[in-house]
């Protein structure tokens, strides 16, 4: 089953501000993900998302990219014909600022 990727425009244009070689790996990650971005539970790629700094991100995954200090938060959107892979924040872990972007734009 192929999974396309779709980015909420605020996560397209955090994107496009980062860095050129920091940008390749983030990529990189999204597409390794989107060959299977399940929960690992269902033996997938991404990290679920619970309560994370007072936010309620239950039904959101992540991607986290250590080495770099990204997160990339995500909510899969499927039914019997589309199988998409939304793209919500593209962000710094700074404290829980991620979160707190990946709660506002769930609601959006």
């Amino acid at each position: 089953m192929e999974w396309k990727i779709k980015y909420h425009p605020l996560a397209a244009e955090e994107l496009a501000k980062l860095d050129g070689s920091v940008r390749k790996i983030v990529l990189k990650g999204i597409m390794k993900v989107a060959q299977n971005p399940r929960p690992q539970s269902e033996g997938g790629y991404g990290k679920p998302l619970g309560n994370k700094g007072g936010n309620d991100l239950t039904g959101l995954l992540k991607i986290k990219y250590r080495d770099i200090g990204i997160r990339v938060v995500y909510k899969l959107v499927e039914d019997e014909l589309t199988h998409e892979m939304f793209i919500l924040v593209i962000s710094a872990r700074a404290d829980n600022e991620v979160y707190d972007l990946a709660g506002k734009r769930k609601l959006s």
